[in-house]
């Protein structure tokens, strides 16, 4: 997997995320996995599973390579950091 972006389809803050996260794909030469969890059960659980309870929203970046993850919106130099570990 590696990096993943869950996120909401009408969550602002999400959608306020994916420019920068776009950026970080170009800029890094990385794929974000984007994860929609509102309206599909699976990717719900899926979310659940990554978080463990420490989040308990979106949006919500997980890397499942350190373990990093992000809670809610971020400045562009944080995403930076958990992309790269």
């Amino acid at each position: 997997m590696g990096l993943m972006m869950f996120y909401g389809t009408e969550c602002t803050h999400c959608h306020e995320m994916m420019p920068l996260v776009h950026k970080l794909e170009k800029e890094l030469k990385v794929k974000v996995e984007m994860i929609e969890t509102w309206h599909n059960a699976a990717n719900a659980q899926k979310l659940q599973a990554c978080d463990k309870g420490r989040c308990g929203g979106v949006p919500f970046f997980y890397n499942d390579k350190t373990d990093k993850f992000i809670c809610g919106a971020a400045e562009y130099e944080d995403l930076k950091k958990w992309a790269k570990g």
